[in-house]
């Protein structure tokens, strides 16, 4: 979805940073439209504020020719504030003794490739929409484990997270409201494995645990944290399978990316949200990490995310944690 973005850019400004008046209306019109967007009659002039103000914004941001861009999407008219309590939720907790007995320094004797995309390979499935419960940590952790069943069996299942949402308090996590992957990890192995997306279908709300009238697709043995603020060892993980990751992703420059390397200062290290790092590359000589999100497809490049490594970018060093057969 870049016709927005494309109508954005192309307009005539009234001034540096405001549209005409009949500029906005049209646009806003169009957006409502694309994202079949409804409102009260109270509601509405306020969100078309809103909307009128993330534009600006997302206008005076590609002016400053980064290596990214930005553009109009289905959160055009949330409020920063409204975005960060809406669609983060990972629980970032101090596990310092845990983290050390389970880091594992990857060595090989085999160098990495110069770029790897697991989704190229078929290791991902398709962009999910976490809808506006916490459960990014849920999606995170599918996504790892659905990574490395295919290595293993050449055969891709579509996992839970539902199921995740539902069971998964007694190791710590707490459904809508957030949780920590490698606390899911540590259900999946508890329970024996996970069931999939037909058996439990996603509702985007907290539900009850469901006991019956499913079957585990997919089993771990265990996990590994990679050691924390080594973009060399995270890449030596991504080169073997998906990796989840948390990040900070509360910045303007998430909120609306659109395409290219997202390489931003703004964007810092208070871990808010869970993705999965699918793969690596380059691009115009910046390194970057592939990241899949859980925000649907329309959201960035088709679902996905690039950014800078090398830099630490979002805090994606810190906390990444890999499940193992």
């Amino acid at each position: 979805m870049r016709v927005l973005a494309i109508a954005l850019l192309g307009l005539t400004l009234a001034s540096a940073s405001v549209f005409k008046e009949e500029e906005y209306q049209m646009l806003f019109g169009k957006w409502m439209s694309q994202y079949n967007k409804k409102y009260s009659h109270d509601s509405f002039f306020y969100r078309y504020t809103v909307f009128k103000q993330n534009m600006d914004k997302i206008f005076l941001a590609n002016k400053q020719n980064h290596s990214y861009t930005l553009g109009m999407n289905l959160f055009g008219d949330m409020t920063h504030e409204e975005f960060k309590a809406q669609k983060l939720g990972y629980k970032h907790v101090e596990r310092p003794f845990a983290r050390k007995v389970l880091t594992k320094p990857i060595t090989s004797t085999i160098a990495a490739p110069t770029a790897v995309d697991w989704c190229a390979k078929g290791a991902c499935t398709p962009v999910k929409n976490q809808g506006q419960c916490g459960s990014c940590w849920a999606f995170s952790t599918t996504g790892s484990v659905e990574g490395l069943t295919f290595i293993k069996t050449n055969s891709l299942p579509n996992l839970s997270e539902q199921e995740l949402v539902d069971c998964g308090g007694s190791t710590g996590n707490q459904g809508c409201n957030g949780g920590l992957m490698d606390y899911a990890f540590e259900w999946i192995i508890q329970n024996k494995g996970i069931t999939d997306e037909t058996s439990y279908p996603y509702k985007a709300q907290d539900g009850t645990c469901k006991k019956s009238g499913k079957k585990n697709v997919a089993t771990i043995s265990g996990y590994t944290d990679v050691p924390a603020n080594n973009e060399a060892q995270l890449l030596s993980a991504v080169a073997v399978q998906p990796v989840s990751v948390a990040i900070e992703a509360d910045q303007a420059c998430f909120q609306f990316y659109s395409g290219g390397v997202l390489d931003d200062a703004s964007c810092g290290t208070q871990l808010d949200h869970g993705v999965l790092a699918v793969g690596y590359g380059t691009d115009s000589n910046k390194k970057y990490w592939k990241v899949k999100n859980s925000w649907g497809a329309s959201w960035g490049e088709k679902g996905f995310i690039r950014m800078i490594r090398d830099k630490n970018q979002c805090g994606i060093s810190l906390a990444a944690s890999y499940p193992t057969a």
